[in-house]
């Protein structure tokens, strides 16, 4: 007995960590992977590598039937976390570690009432390397009504652009899957590896009065607080780089990735703007040279500006007039404008109601003209291509569940 238990605490001193985060989370999600990051424990792809299930964000919206099948699709041994305060989630990390070196795990519904970490009270950067292997990135998917552990979904027959019969899968990406956007699903229709459909199907999510974590600068400032300028570009700043760090390791560039989340990290802590320019600048430099991830993204996604305005796309996206390499480099040159700007004491205007994603005092959040261009942008490209396209938009989710209060953000033309 006493050697099972150490070759089990021996087996989960870094266990896997899967996340599953929900929309509106994203203050907690932060907060965990710098913790995450902090002690060196791997994030996961999908069920069958994870040892530690961590739910981020209010558990009323994760009691569903495929929480429960994503949690069976988990092998043992086991364990699952709640995070709803950012403040405990170093406190979460060690309750599952230790349920895990006990050998403990889940069984039920039942024992998770006894088991859960829920709180109810109201990060050194990566060694270099001196090239980056790009592989596709991350392509597998952890199972929205999937089966998780039963395999491909079965295959149908149509006929394909060339009156062909081919096999025609169904494949749900989402909502639960590395390096995505919290609470999206998609369900492509493939024949081959082509995306032939594509239907955008965002988590139900409860309505929250809170603003969304990237886009709270401005939308307190349209509701009369002062914001200083500074705290603007910073929060721009490490939401570009949340972005960029999905968008390398979507990539394959994992060791980019860390390092750009390193640097959020960095910004979201305070750093100055001396501190986050010498951060970025070399991130910036790599990313605009790299050979390998300008053939890897370049003409994928096309949007250009006509087309973008025509959707309600507002924001970097509008800004790029073309694909998602284009895209990438408007963050990159956003993220170096606010490092440098981080310190400036000066009032933020109401004016300036524009976010990371676009403007904030139109009809329907940026987010949303983002999610609904996707289908066009999907449809007719090749399978591996699709997590890189909605990486190079990152919807964030948390827009669509912000409820505003009255006369919160005003329009001004």
């Amino acid at each position: 007995m006493e050697l099972r238990r150490a070759l089990v605490r021996a087996a989960v001193s870094r266990p896997g960590v899967l996340l599953a985060v929900s929309p509106g989370a994203t203050r907690q999600r932060l907060a965990v992977e710098a913790e995450l990051a902090r002690r060196g424990w791997p994030c996961v792809s999908g069920p069958t590598e994870t040892d530690l299930l961590v739910i981020v964000g209010e558990g009323e919206g994760w009691e569903s039937d495929w929480v429960a099948g994503l949690w069976q699709g988990i092998p043992a041994p086991k364990a699952r976390v709640w995070v709803m305060d950012p403040e405990r989630a170093a406190d979460a990390l060690d309750s599952g570690l230790a349920d895990l070196e006990r050998g403990e795990h889940e069984d039920d519904h039942a024992h998770h009432e006894h088991h859960e970490h829920q709180q109810n009270d109201d990060t050194a950067p990566h060694s270099d390397h001196s090239g980056h292997d790009m592989h596709g990135g991350h392509h597998g998917h952890a199972g929205h009504d999937m089966g998780l552990v039963e395999g491909l979904p079965m295959a149908d027959r149509a006929d394909d652009r060339d009156g062909l019969r081919l096999d025609v899968l169904h494949v749900p990406l989402g909502p639960v899957l590395a390096d995505w956007p919290a609470g999206l699903v998609l369900r492509l229709t493939l024949q081959g590896d082509i995306v032939q459909e594509v239907t955008v199907e965002p988590v139900t999510t409860p309505p929250s009065p809170h603003p969304p974590f990237w886009d709270e600068p401005w939308l307190r400032t349209a509701a009369g607080e002062h914001i200083s300028r500074g705290d603007a570009a910073r929060r721009l700043c490490a939401a570009h780089l949340d972005s960029l760090g999905r968008f390398f390791a979507v990539a394959g560039w994992d060791d980019m990735a860390a390092r750009t989340r390193h640097v959020r990290d960095r910004a979201l802590a305070g750093a100055t703007a001396a501190e986050l320019t010498s951060l970025v600048s070399p991130l910036i430099r790599r990313a605009q040279r790299s050979r390998t991830l300008r053939w890897l993204t370049t003409g994928l996604g096309a949007m250009p500006a006509e087309q973008a305005r025509q959707r309600g796309v507002t924001g970097p996206a509008l800004v790029a007039d073309g694909d998602a390499y284009s895209r990438m480099l408007v963050w990159l040159d956003a993220v170096g404008r606010s490092a440098a700007a981080c310190d400036v004491t000066e009032a933020l205007d109401a004016s300036e109601v524009v976010g990371p994603r676009g403007r904030l005092d139109t009809p329907i959040p940026p987010s949303k003209a983002l999610l609904d261009s996707l289908p066009r942008l999907l449809e007719g490209t090749e399978f591996a291509c699709a997590r890189i396209i909605v990486a190079s938009l990152d919807p964030d989710l948390d827009e669509l569940t912000h409820v505003p209060a009255p006369r919160t953000v005003h329009s001004h033309g």
